[in-house]
C-alpha cells in the first residue's frame, strides 16, 4: 500500500511522508489486475462522517476503470458503516474525477508541498 501511494502520489519525497499518523485507525482497500496491486484507497470513519484518503492508482494502469470501481466500493462501505457525509482533500487538479460520483467542492482549499487542493463532500 505504502509504496504504491508513494509511487504515485509523492515519488520525490521519502517512504515515510506517504505514510498517515493514524493509518492504524483506517480501512486500507486495494484493487489488483493481473496478480498486480494497481489502485489503493484508505477510509476513515468517524461518527456518520467518513474521509477517504491515499486514492492512488498506478499511472499506466489509469484509465481502465480500476480507480473507478474502488472509490464506488469505498464510497458504498462507508454508507454500509453508517457514515451520512464522505469528504477528501482532493489535488485541484483530480476535482473532475470526483466530481462524476457527486463529490462537491465546499468552497475550502489548501495547498501542501506546492499542490493546490480542494475539500469536496458528498451526502450517502
Amino acid at each position: 500500500m505504502w509504496e504504491l501511494r508513494h509511487r504515485v502520489m509523492w515519488p520525490d519525497k521519502d517512504l515515510d511522508f506517504v505514510k498517515l499518523q493514524d493509518d492504524s485507525a483506517g480501512l486500507h482497500f486495494g484493487l489488483a489486475a493481473n496478480g498486480k496491486l494497481v489502485s489503493v484507497i484508505s477510509l476513515f470513519i468517524e461518527g456518520d462522517r467518513a474521509q477517504f484518503r491515499k486514492f492512488a492508482t498506478l499511472q499506466d494502469e489509469q484509465g481502465k476503470g480500476y480507480g473507478t470501481r474502488l472509490l464506488q466500493f469505498t464510497l458504498d462501505e462507508a454508507k454500509r458503516r453508517g457514515a451520512r457525509t464522505i469528504w477528501c482533500n482532493a489535488r485541484a487538479s483530480k476535482v473532475g474525477l470526483y466530481r462524476k460520483f457527486g463529490l462537491q467542492e465546499t468552497g475550502d482549499g489548501f495547498q501542501k508541498e506546492g499542490i493546490d487542493y480542494v475539500i469536496l463532500e458528498k451526502a450517502l
